[in-house]
């Protein structure tokens, strides 16, 4: 079964919308900083799958970064 994020990285993957995929990867990213700052409550779950998102992501770009002229 794929996740959410699974699907909408290859939905943009499939459109070869990179960017969208960059700032999709940067929504996440300072998500992920965020939720580090953070004090008072156990965010570890969130965190990993927040890291779980950003890996998917950047598979999502490496699909689109495939050698030049292919």
């Amino acid at each position: 079964m794929s996740t959410a994020i699974e699907l909408i990285v290859e939905g943009f993957t499939r459109l070869k919308d990179r960017q969208s995929l960059e700032d999709l990867r940067m929504h996440r990213r300072r998500l992920a900083v965020d939720l580090k700052a953070r004090m008072g409550f156990d965010y570890r779950l969130s965190i990993t799958q927040v890291e779980q998102d950003i890996a998917a992501v950047e598979a999502g770009l490496n699909t689109l970064s495939g050698p030049i002229g292919g």
